[in-house]
C-alpha cells in the first residue's frame, strides 16, 4: 500500500519542532564546551561551541574534592527520594478528600489550600518556626521546610482526580463495601499514576535544585550539604580567593580556572536531571494532558 505523502502542514510543523529542540539543546552544549575550554582561551575569546583550546582543569578541580562531591550527591539523592515520596503521598492524601463530591466543608477546605498559594508568613517567621522544631543541622532541614507540600500540587492532583476518574468507579467501590481508604489505595492511586509521577517530577526538581534550606538551617553540620550547597560553596570560595588582597591567596586564585569551574559546576548539577527525565517523560506528558482532554 502506497504511503500517504506528508502534507505541507506536517512538514512545517516537524521543522518547527526540530528547530525548537535544537534551540533547547544548544545552551547545554555550550555549557559543556565552556566547561572543557582552557581558562585563558575562555577569557580571551569568550564562550564558543568550538573551543580554541581544550582543558579538563575545571573538572580536575572538582574531582579534587571527590569525597565531598560523593557525599553531597548521596545527600541529594536521599533527600530527593524521601522528599518526593512524602510530597506525593501527602499531596495526594490532601487532594483526594477535596475531589469527593459531597464532602462537608469542601469549599472551605479548598479555599484554605488556595489561600496559602497567595499568602505566606515569609522567610523570618518560617525560619523561626522550623528552628523551634529542632531540625537545624539535621537531615530533616533538607526535607521539611518549604518543599514538603505544595498547594499548587494539591490543586493539580485534585483537578485530575475530579476530571479523569469516573464517579461510577467510586459508587461501585462503595456498593462493594470499600472504605474511603480502600478506594483511595485501590482505585484512585492506580488510576492517578500519571499525575502522581508528574508531581513527583516537579517535586524532585525542586528538591534537587534547592540550596536555600541548606543555607538557612545547616550552620554547623556541613556534611549534610547537598550538591547545590556544595557547588555554591565552591563558587563562593573561588570568588573570595579571587578578590582577596592577601598576596598568597591572590597567587593561588590566579591558578584556578574560575570561569570554567562555574560552567563545570553548573553542568555537574544538571547532569543527573538530564539523564533521568527522558525515562519519565511519557508519564509527565500524559499527566498534563489527560485531565485537560476530559475537562
Amino acid at each position: 500500500m502506497k504511503e500517504k505523502p506528508y502534507s505541507a502542514y506536517q512538514i512545517v510543523s516537524n521543522l518547527i519542532m526540530i528547530l525548537w529542540a535544537v534551540i533547547i539543546i544548544l545552551p547545554f552544549v555550550l555549557l559543556l564546551m565552556s566547561s572543557i575550554t582552557e581558562e585563558n582561551a575562555l577569557i580571551r575569546y569568550g564562550y564558543s561551541f568550538f573551543p580554541k583550546k581544550l582543558s579538563l582543569e575545571s573538572y580536575a578541580y572538582i574531582l579534587n574534592s571527590g569525597e565531598k562531591i560523593l557525599r553531597a550527591y548521596g545527600v541529594s539523592i536521599l533527600v530527593t527520594a524521601v522528599g518526593v515520596i512524602l510530597n506525593v503521598a501527602l499531596s495526594a492524601m490532601m487532594a483526594y478528600p477535596l475531589s469527593v463530591k459531597d464532602l462537608p466543608g469542601k469549599r472551605l477546605l479548598s479555599f484554605y489550600v488556595f489561600f496559602t498559594m497567595l499568602f505566606n508568613g515569609g522567610i523570618v517567621p518560617s525560619y523561626m518556626m522550623w528552628s523551634s522544631l529542632g531540625i537545624k543541622d539535621t537531615i530533616f532541614a533538607q526535607i521539611l521546610p518549604n518543599l514538603l507540600v505544595s498547594a499548587w500540587n494539591v490543586m493539580i492532583i485534585r483537578t485530575y482526580f475530579t476530571t479523569s476518574i469516573p464517579d461510577s468507579l467510586y459508587e461501585a467501590a462503595e456498593i462493594d463495601g470499600a472504605s474511603q481508604f480502600v478506594i483511595f489505595w485501590k482505585v484512585v492511586i492506580p488510576l492517578g499514576k500519571p499525575i502522581l509521577i508528574t508531581i513527583g517530577i516537579f517535586s524532585g526538581l525542586s528538591y534537587w535544585n534547592d540550596w536555600t534550606n541548606g543555607l538557612y538551617y545547616l550552620q554547623k553540620n556541613k556534611d549534610l550539604y547537598n550538591v547545590q550547597n556544595l557547588l555554591n560553596q565552591m563558587v563562593t570560595n573561588i570568588s573570595y580567593l579571587t578578590k582577596s588582597s592577601y598576596s598568597g591567596m591572590a597567587e593561588a586564585a590566579a591558578k584556578i580556572p574560575a570561569t570554567g569551574i562555574q560552567m563545570a559546576i553548573a553542568f555537574v548539577a544538571i547532569l543527573p536531571v538530564m539523564l533521568v527525565f527522558p525515562f519519565l517523560q511519557k508519564y509527565y506528558t500524559k499527566g498534563l494532558t489527560v485531565g485537560s482532554v476530559k475537562g
